[in-house]
Protein backbone atom coordinates (compact mmCIF):
# COMPACT_ATOMS: atom_id res chain seq x y z
CA UNK A 1 0.00 0.00 0.00
CA UNK A 2 2.78 2.44 0.93
CA UNK A 3 6.42 2.31 -0.06
CA UNK A 4 9.54 4.08 1.11
CA UNK A 5 12.06 5.48 -1.31
CA UNK A 6 15.46 5.76 0.36
CA UNK A 7 17.77 8.71 -0.27
CA UNK A 8 20.97 8.42 -2.25
CA UNK A 9 23.78 10.03 -0.32
CA UNK A 10 27.52 10.13 -0.57
CA UNK A 11 30.23 12.27 0.92
CA UNK A 12 29.93 15.00 -1.68
CA UNK A 13 30.42 17.85 0.75
CA UNK A 14 26.81 18.91 0.25
CA UNK A 15 24.03 18.88 2.80
CA UNK A 16 22.10 15.95 1.38
CA UNK A 17 18.70 14.84 2.62
CA UNK A 18 19.07 11.52 4.41
CA UNK A 19 15.47 10.66 5.37
CA UNK A 20 13.32 8.51 3.06
CA UNK A 21 10.26 9.66 1.12
CA UNK A 22 7.00 7.77 1.61
CA UNK A 23 4.50 7.26 -1.22
CA UNK A 24 1.11 5.60 -1.39
CA UNK A 25 1.27 3.03 -4.17
CA UNK A 26 -2.47 3.30 -4.81
CA UNK A 27 -3.39 6.83 -5.93
CA UNK A 28 -7.09 5.95 -5.56
CA UNK A 29 -6.59 5.54 -1.81
CA UNK A 30 -4.62 8.80 -1.70
CA UNK A 31 -7.40 10.64 -3.52
CA UNK A 32 -10.03 9.21 -1.19
CA UNK A 33 -8.03 10.23 1.90
CA UNK A 34 -7.67 13.75 0.46
CA UNK A 35 -11.41 13.96 -0.28
CA UNK A 36 -10.88 14.19 -4.03
CA UNK A 37 -14.06 13.12 -5.81
CA UNK A 38 -13.26 13.50 -9.48
CA UNK A 39 -10.83 14.76 -12.12
CA UNK A 40 -11.78 18.44 -11.70
CA UNK A 41 -11.25 18.17 -7.93
CA UNK A 42 -7.88 16.47 -8.49
CA UNK A 43 -6.64 19.08 -10.96
CA UNK A 44 -7.56 21.87 -8.54
CA UNK A 45 -6.01 20.17 -5.50
CA UNK A 46 -2.60 21.32 -4.20
CA UNK A 47 -1.46 17.66 -3.99
CA UNK A 48 -2.15 16.97 -7.68
CA UNK A 49 1.57 17.11 -8.57
CA UNK A 50 2.49 14.83 -5.66
CA UNK A 51 -0.18 12.35 -6.75
CA UNK A 52 1.18 12.37 -10.32
CA UNK A 53 4.75 11.93 -9.06
CA UNK A 54 3.83 8.93 -6.91
CA UNK A 55 1.86 7.28 -9.72
CA UNK A 56 4.60 7.73 -12.34
CA UNK A 57 7.35 6.77 -9.91
CA UNK A 58 5.56 3.51 -9.14
CA UNK A 59 5.08 2.84 -12.88
CA UNK A 60 8.77 3.45 -13.69
CA UNK A 61 9.91 1.13 -10.91
CA UNK A 62 7.43 -1.53 -12.02
CA UNK A 63 8.20 -1.24 -15.76
CA UNK A 64 11.98 -1.31 -15.26
CA UNK A 65 11.74 -4.18 -12.74
CA UNK A 66 14.07 -2.20 -10.48
CA UNK A 67 14.66 -3.87 -7.14
CA UNK A 68 15.04 -2.56 -3.61
CA UNK A 69 18.62 -1.36 -3.30
CA UNK A 70 18.57 -0.05 -6.90
CA UNK A 71 16.07 2.81 -6.46
CA UNK A 72 16.62 6.07 -4.61
CA UNK A 73 15.81 9.77 -4.65
CA UNK A 74 18.38 12.52 -4.21
CA UNK A 75 17.96 15.92 -2.67
CA UNK A 76 20.15 18.59 -1.09
CA UNK A 77 19.00 21.24 1.34
CA UNK A 78 19.83 23.97 -1.19
CA UNK A 79 16.95 22.75 -3.40
CA UNK A 80 18.48 20.56 -6.10
CA UNK A 81 16.71 17.20 -6.30
CA UNK A 82 16.05 14.13 -8.40
CA UNK A 83 12.74 12.26 -8.07
CA UNK A 84 14.16 8.83 -8.89
CA UNK A 85 17.65 7.40 -9.32
CA UNK A 86 18.04 3.85 -10.59
CA UNK A 87 21.53 2.52 -9.97
CA UNK A 88 21.87 -0.80 -11.77
CA UNK A 89 24.71 -2.69 -13.45
CA UNK A 90 27.11 0.20 -12.95
CA UNK A 91 24.78 2.68 -14.67
CA UNK A 92 23.01 5.65 -13.09
CA UNK A 93 19.71 6.70 -14.64
CA UNK A 94 17.80 9.69 -13.33
CA UNK A 95 14.09 10.42 -13.61
CA UNK A 96 12.44 13.76 -13.00
CA UNK A 97 8.63 13.72 -13.04
CA UNK A 98 6.71 16.77 -14.24
CA UNK A 99 2.97 17.32 -14.63
CA UNK A 100 3.32 19.29 -17.85
CA UNK A 101 3.31 18.52 -21.56
CA UNK A 102 6.25 20.79 -22.32
CA UNK A 103 9.04 20.30 -19.77
CA UNK A 104 12.06 22.59 -19.68
CA UNK A 105 15.59 21.87 -18.49
CA UNK A 106 16.15 23.40 -15.05
CA UNK A 107 19.26 24.28 -13.07
CA UNK A 108 18.37 21.45 -10.68
CA UNK A 109 18.35 18.94 -13.56
CA UNK A 110 21.75 20.08 -14.81
CA UNK A 111 23.14 20.02 -11.27
CA UNK A 112 21.95 16.51 -10.43
CA UNK A 113 23.13 15.19 -13.80
CA UNK A 114 26.61 16.52 -13.12
CA UNK A 115 26.89 15.80 -9.38
CA UNK A 116 25.44 12.28 -9.62
CA UNK A 117 27.30 11.54 -12.88
CA UNK A 118 24.10 10.28 -14.52
CA UNK A 119 24.39 8.26 -17.69
CA UNK A 120 21.00 9.67 -18.73
CA UNK A 121 18.29 11.86 -17.23
CA UNK A 122 14.68 11.28 -18.28
CA UNK A 123 12.03 13.91 -17.69
CA UNK A 124 8.73 12.03 -17.61
CA UNK A 125 5.92 14.38 -18.52
CA UNK A 126 2.18 14.28 -19.20
CA UNK A 127 1.04 13.21 -22.65
CA UNK A 128 1.46 10.81 -25.53
CA UNK A 129 3.94 10.58 -28.37
CA UNK A 130 7.61 9.85 -28.82
CA UNK A 131 10.48 10.87 -26.51
CA UNK A 132 12.51 13.91 -27.60
CA UNK A 133 15.85 15.38 -26.55
CA UNK A 134 15.78 18.41 -24.25
CA UNK A 135 19.55 18.79 -23.90
CA UNK A 136 22.67 16.64 -24.01
CA UNK A 137 21.94 13.64 -21.78
CA UNK A 138 18.41 14.83 -20.94
CA UNK A 139 15.37 13.33 -22.70
CA UNK A 140 11.68 14.18 -22.31
CA UNK A 141 9.47 11.10 -22.20
CA UNK A 142 5.67 11.38 -22.41
CA UNK A 143 4.03 9.19 -19.75
CA UNK A 144 2.17 7.31 -22.48
CA UNK A 145 5.51 5.78 -23.51
CA UNK A 146 5.76 3.99 -20.17
CA UNK A 147 3.02 1.60 -21.27
CA UNK A 148 4.71 0.67 -24.53
CA UNK A 149 7.49 -1.79 -25.13
CA UNK A 150 9.29 0.59 -27.50
CA UNK A 151 10.82 2.72 -24.73
CA UNK A 152 13.33 0.91 -22.51
CA UNK A 153 15.38 3.17 -20.20
CA UNK A 154 17.23 0.39 -18.37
Amino acid sequence: MAFRLPPWHTNLGKREVKSPKVYLADTGILHHLLGIGGLDDLLAHPKCGASWEGFILHEIIHRTAAQRGEVFFWSVHTGAELDLLIHRNGRRLGFEIKLTQSPKVTHSMRSCREVLELDQLYVVCHGEGEPWPLSEGITAVPAGCLATQQWKPV
